[in-house]
């Protein structure tokens, strides 16, 4: 029997309830859910609550949702939030679970060959399995995602097929249950017991399934399963006991061996054809290459079941035939239920991320099929072309405080009637909060008068955003801020993602002054105590000072009674003037609603959530090791996973010290990591 949790109703967790236009916006979505609607559009200002309006119209239909945000820190964000409304129900992150990708590309004008190298973060992997499997065992699910989930991740009807069911009183033998598990690409591990591992200690198996958090501890009786129960994967003491479990694959792209016959031969048939191809135009050099690389690809997965780049052999092992699309977490949610509701968050920026995937992907492919590194048939292993996601999608809300018009006319059919059923405005705040004062000053002395206006709000207690156009400058800048006197930090691209939010949460607090930006300071940062948001080049016309951008920048600023956004301009530019009058709008409507209903602004005061993953595998590990901190930890009793742990901690702190010039401190953290990893050298300034 399956061990699943039944469990259909969300419950939704709050102490606050609908209010401003909170309660119409949503009536107005459920009413079109109901109704059929297969696009609707929720433009709701910064801080008017989308995401908790978004909660009670997921708890009102009760159906399983997909969320989508555009970058990692925001979806972490929405994680957060969403967990908290539900926290009986299965809410589950879903992003690329990679530190560092390099993609295998081919570059033929150095004639270099870059092989896919990755750097996998565990807890990540940890958490895409689990959403998978949720959706496999519950209904009320939730799974935040970004951009990644449009990517092959195998067939899901393979993934439940590969599954492991026990239960007391089963027949099966030693030998046996060993196989099934090495089957599900689990490691059988002796001395380092990981996440996605199992051991055999007598006539006991501990498996520690890729998606959990403790062990399971099976006992043999003979060739029958025993006694199961929940175990501590380091200490190995009983926590619970179990009546059955299901042990899911620990990789989501699982091979069947009984497969192999049927498709290595089509895999060779397309190699000859493809090496014939070659040879007739003179490409010997290409030809043999492929012959050399396929032939080695196909033995490995003979051997082990797997190889670096098995995804590129994807279209023969689902069956699929050549252009059909690769199987992702959509149909894992059409397993779960063929009526899942999609919300896409700041859709001005996620839709046309998901219309972009396509075209880059293919892009690199071609060229290493044009040059013998893969069969024609890798092209098929690619993320979702835009048409092909919405056919895999049901009813989709867009949410943004700028949608572009193409959502607009997904939701209205005409772009004129923005003011239709299908597109709800949300412009009132719970906090009667207005969107910010605009002032436009000269960029000639923007940097002075930047200091000026930043020493103002430190002497109050409260925060700075400034944004600039490049890397450079936002360092650059940060640096000077730093030599006035003032605690500065930086925001962009090259900060890992499990480490933006300390950077957000250091702000918070107080640990820092100002943060500087390009375009990670745009969609979704809840910050309210920030009072004052500095645009410098605010007249360079493009990307990052467009009406969008600009709209959503000066949003940063909507969270605090006194928020205020100064634009460094020469001129006022037209995206200036529609950004302006957008946002003038909007606070014409909120001071009305005020004044009407005698509301008195008040800034928002957030509690600093627990952070996403490390915190949480921070208190697990000292509380596993019964200590009160990472200092009191003793090296020589961790295990490797648990070393992990405190190299990534280490390494913080090391970089952290450099920052600071105090380069004594920072060799001697060299010094703690290297003896956690014995051979490797300290991470270079950005690692991550």
């Amino acid at each position: 029997m399956l061990s699943v949790i039944i469990i259909d109703v969300f419950k939704l967790v709050s102490p606050f309830k609908p209010t401003g236009d909170q309660p119409q916006a949503i009536e107005k979505l459920v009413r079109g859910l109901e109704e059929g609607r297969r696009h609707q559009v929720l433009l709701g200002v910064t801080g008017s609550g989308k995401t908790f309006t978004m909660a009670n119209v997921i708890a009102k239909v009760n159906r399983p949702t997909l969320v989508i945000s555009h970058n990692k820190t925001l979806a972490g964000q929405l994680y957060q939030e969403y967990r908290d409304f539900f926290p009986e129900n299965a809410v589950s992150y879903f992003v690329s679970y990679y530190d560092y990708y390099q993609p295998e590309a081919y570059i033929p004008r150095t004639d270099t060959y870059i092989e896919k190298e990755t750097e996998v973060n565990d807890l990540i992997d940890k958490l895409r399995l689990r959403a998978t499997t949720n959706l496999m065992t519950r209904k009320d699910v939730i799974v935040v995602a970004s951009v990644s989930c449009i990517y092959n991740l195998g067939e899901p009807a393979e993934y439940q097929k590969n599954l492991v069911m026990l239960e007391p009183g089963k027949v099966v033998g030693r030998r046996e249950l060993a196989e099934q598990l090495l089957n599900l690409q689990y490691q059988r591990k002796e001395t380092e017991f990981v996440r996605g591992s199992f051991r055999i200690r007598g006539d006991a198996f501990d498996i520690w399934p890729a998606y959990e958090d403790k062990a399971v501890r099976v006992r043999l009786e003979g060739e029958r399963i025993g006694k199961m129960e929940w175990i501590d994967p380091v200490s190995g003491e009983k926590e619970e006991g179990l009546n059955s479990y299901v042990v899911y694959p620990a990789k989501h792209y699982i091979t069947d061996p009984g497969k192999y016959k049927a498709v290595f031969a089509e895999i060779r048939r397309d190699l000859r054809k493809r090496i014939e191809e070659l040879k007739g135009a003179g490409r010997m050099i290409e030809a043999h290459r492929l012959e050399q690389k396929t032939s080695y690809d196909l033995e490995m997965i003979q051997e082990v079941g797997y190889v670096n780049g098995i995804e590129n052999y994807s279209r023969y092992f689902d069956g699929r035939t050549p252009g059909e699309p690769p199987h992702t977490l959509l149909d894992y949610f059409k397993k779960c239920s063929g009526d899942f509701l999609t919300i896409i968050d700041e859709s001005h920026m996620s839709v046309p991320q998901i219309k972009g995937m396509y075209r880059g992907d293919q892009s690199r492919k071609q060229v290493l099929i044009d040059y013998g590194f893969r069969l024609p048939a890798a092209i098929d292993n690619r993320p979702l072309k835009l048409e092909e996601f919405l056919d895999r999608t049901g009813q989709i809300i867009y949410t943004s405080a700028t949608p572009d018009e193409w959502e607009i006319e997904q939701a209205t059919n005409n772009k004129r009637q923005a003011t239709s059923s299908g597109v709800v405005e949300q412009l009132i705040r719970p906090t009667g909060l207005v969107d910010p004062e605009i002032e436009v000053r000269q960029s000639e002395t923007q940097v002075p008068d930047l200091v000026a206006e930043i020493m103002k709000r430190k002497a109050r207690g409260e925060r700075v955003l400034v944004t600039t156009l490049t890397k450079r400058t936002a360092e650059d800048l940060a640096e000077y801020l730093q030599d006035k006197k003032m605690t500065v930090t930086y925001l962009h691209a090259d900060i890992h993602t499990l480490d933006r939010q300390d950077v957000l949460d250091k702000l918070r607090s107080g640990e820092v002054d100002v943060l500087v930006g390009i375009n990670l300071l745009r969609e979704g940062l809840d910050l309210p105590e920030v009072s004052l948001v500095a645009i410098l080049d605010a007249d360079q016309e493009g990307f990052l000072r467009s009406k969008t951008s600009l709209i959503q920048t000066m949003g940063r600023a909507a969270r605090h009674a006194e928020g205020k956004v100064i634009l460094y301009a020469q001129r006022i530019t037209g995206s200036m003037k529609e950004a302006m009058s957008e946002v003038n709008r909007r606070r014409q409507v909120q001071i009305g609603y005020n004044l009407k209903h005698n509301i008195m602004p008040k800034t928002i005061i957030k509690p600093i959530r627990k952070k996403l993953v490390e915190r949480e595998e921070k208190s697990t590990l000292i509380k596993r090791y019964g200590v009160d901190s990472f200092e009191k930890l003793d090296i020589k009793s961790l295990t490797g996973p648990d070393r992990k742990i405190l190299i990534r901690h280490l390494r913080k702190q090391m970089l952290a010290a450099a920052d600071k010039l105090d380069f004594e401190s920072a060799a001697i953290l060299r010094d703690k990591i290297n003896s956690l990893m014995p051979g490797v050298s300290p991470p270079r300034r950005g690692d991550s």
